[in-house]
């Protein structure tokens, strides 16, 4: 095909498009162009004539605007309005300064909009996820045994329904159903003692618990956190039994609401402020014996580098201690001082931090000439901190300190940290810097030098401790998935309620945080909410207006009906706990009735499971009722 044949085909293409009252365009593109232009101005003023001419009238020049605008130069937006000279430094120094205070203006405000638009997507996910658990638990609850479709929808919620039938979930081991009726009879056990006007050491009762199915427990988050709580209710491993003469009568009144009066109530109370005080020494103290076990554990595991040798002293084992942890190839690491050739300092320091406090002065008059000659004035200020009940130095021992140590530590990059931070503990000096390198390594022995730190009388104590840690948050803490670690964090720093329910938030942590709700509830360290603010998505209630509170009925609730068709009569001993809190005015009142409604539901629903008689009565086989 030649091109004029291949020419007439292409016009032959769009004949059917053609009309014939249309003339033909035969324009190049220019030419369309250059028409299109004289069409557009011969045409009438458009919309912007008559914005300019209302503009006009309120003397509002909009030419003059738009040309300015298309000149604008933007490269100068953040050049000093006037030019500043060579020489001008303090000119330079002020625009630089302004422009610094611009942009972290700006920054914040990006910042803080950023932090909104997150927490509220937090915030919004944690409300859908408690909304879907509650409907899973109500589902759950409601569903029979013989529904094998509901019985997998409460194996993928809770694994626990199905906890005393004789064909176990896969989703329910072994090990979970002994620690569970381990944790019964406790609870049953402590109800006994109730019954008798007894006293019972129910949080130890926990700890044995939790370490009676599992040995190795014994160093897991859950038992130290019993543990924890043990030392601030400066609770008894055990009590003389009730035969013991007047045996009764020493025990009534040790332990059941014992410190509900300075908890519930005026928190600038004297006794408010002292029970704080607990607080902070028996997590202490609680951490102090935590260490003392992985010191111990640390050099039976690595016996060679420790060369601990016959003598079995605390002194010693911190030295072997010393000698695993920092002592490498023939040397000490850097920054440890030596002391008379011994690492004196790290020596009275991990004494201190294990709670020996009685051997780290001793071990420091054994060194007296040495340390004279290094710090003359530290074994005078040592041995009155020691002695000292509240662990506190007089005002003129602490700026004594504070001077020494402005000179010759605060700015000191070869400093020993283990000194320093003796210094700062003795002297609660710079509590608002909160590390020191190779002491603070761990949550363990950080939260341990602020609680060492506080002062209830200065600095906000406790109180001022809390805030800072819940502005920290449960990620800073559990960044790792280590469950446990920000409910231990909140105990220790008597946010009680909070404990509880970040615990109940896992649920492989919903059996311990029941149980540590009853034992803080039986020592009077737990706050209830009044029915009207319970909330039907969280047992704990936030109010700026109020303290944290956690509804106990709630979570016991929530706990037992998992298995109370099954186990009627140990959901009952559950119940029994609620009125617990009976002693906190109106709240208690409607405890107490919580509990009697709970009684009678569990009644119900326990209607033709196994137990049934044991809760109503019945007939024995020689005809008499029982």
């Amino acid at each position: 095909m030649d091109l004029s044949a291949l020419l007439t085909s292409s016009k032959s293409l769009t004949s059917h498009l053609s009309r014939p009252n249309l003339p033909a365009v035969h324009l190049s593109l220019d030419q369309i162009e250059a028409q299109s232009r004289r069409l557009v101005a011969h045409q009438p003023g458009t919309d912007t004539d008559r914005a300019n001419y209302l503009l006009a009238q309120a003397h509002v020049d909009a030419s003059a605007l738009s040309n300015s605008v298309a000149h604008l130069n933007t490269s100068t937006t953040f050049s000093p309005l006037q030019p500043l000279q060579d020489t001008d430094v303090a000119g330079y120094l002020r625009h630089a300064h302004e422009q610094n205070l611009i942009s972290t203006i700006e920054e914040g405000r990006k910042e803080t909009q950023e932090e909104f638009y997150r927490a509220l997507e937090e915030r919004s996910q944690r409300d859908w996820e408690a909304k879907k658990k509650r409907v899973f638990e109500e589902l759950g609850g409601r569903a029979t045994g013989d529904n094998r479709a509901m019985a997998e929808l409460k194996k993928s919620t809770r694994g626990k329904s199905l906890l005393m039938q004789s064909t176990v979930a896969p989703t329910l081991s072994l090990q979970m159903q002994n620690k569970m009726m381990a944790y019964d009879r406790v609870i049953t056990d402590f109800n006994v003692a109730r019954l008798r006007g007894t006293s019972y050491p129910l949080v130890h009762s926990f700890l044995s618990a939790s370490t009676a199915v599992d040995p190795d427990s014994r160093y897991t988050r859950m038992s130290q956190i019993f543990h924890i709580l043990a030392k601030i209710t400066a609770e008894p491993p055990a009590l003389p039994p009730i035969e013991h003469a007047s045996a009764h009568i020493l025990n009534a009144p040790l332990f059941e609401r014992k410190y509900a009066r300075a908890y519930l109530r005026d928190p600038s109370s004297r006794d408010a402020i002292a029970l704080r005080r607990q607080i902070a020494k028996g997590a202490r103290e609680a951490l102090e014996e935590q260490y003392w076990d992985v010191l111990e554990r640390t050099i039976q595991a690595r016996p060679t580098e420790a060369r601990l040798g016959g003598d079995p002293s605390v002194a010693n084992k911190v030295r072997a201690f010393l000698f695993v942890r920092y002592y490498r190839n023939g040397e000490w690491e850097d920054r440890i001082e030596l002391v008379a050739g011994q690492p004196l300092w790290a020596r009275l320091f991990y004494l201190v931090r294990t709670g020996h406090v009685e051997e780290a002065l001793a071990e420091a008059l054994k060194f007296q000439d040495a340390i004279q000659h290094r710090e003359a004035s530290f074994l005078t200020h040592f041995k009155t901190w020691i002695e000292s009940p509240e662990r506190k130095l007089p005002k003129t021992h602490r700026d004594h300190l504070q001077t020494v140590y402005n000179a010759h530590m605060l700015h000191s990059a070869t400093a020993d940290p283990f000194k320093l931070a003796l210094y700062k503990l003795m002297g609660k000096l710079e509590p608002s810097r909160r590390s020191v390198h190779l002491v603070t390594t761990t949550t363990e022995d950080w939260i341990w030098f602020q609680l060492a730190m506080l002062d209830e009388d200065e600095e906000g104590g406790l109180r001022a401790l809390s805030e800072v840690l819940l502005g920290y948050g449960e990620r800073h803490f559990e960044a790792h998935q280590q469950r446990g670690v920000w409910a231990s964090v909140l105990l220790m720093c008597g946010q009680f309620e909070r404990a509880v329910a970040a615990l109940w938030e896992h649920q492989e942590t919903e059996v311990e945080a029941v149980h540590l709700a009853i034992g803080l509830a039986y020592h009077g360290l737990l706050r209830v909410p009044s029915r009207a603010e319970t909330s039907d998505l969280t047992p704990l209630s936030l109010s700026p207006a109020s303290p944290p509170a956690l509804s106990l009925s709630t979570l016991i609730w929530r706990y037992v009906r998992q298995f109370v068709k099954m186990d009627a009569k140990e959901a009952l001993q559950y119940v029994y706990c609620v009125p617990l809190s009976s002693d906190q005015g109106e709240v208690g009142k409607e405890q107490v009735e919580t509990a009697w409604e709970q009684a009678r539901r569990i009644i119900v629903l326990g209607n033709g499971g196994p137990g049934w008689e044991e809760l109503v009565g019945g007939y024995r086989t020689d005809g008499t009722r029982f």
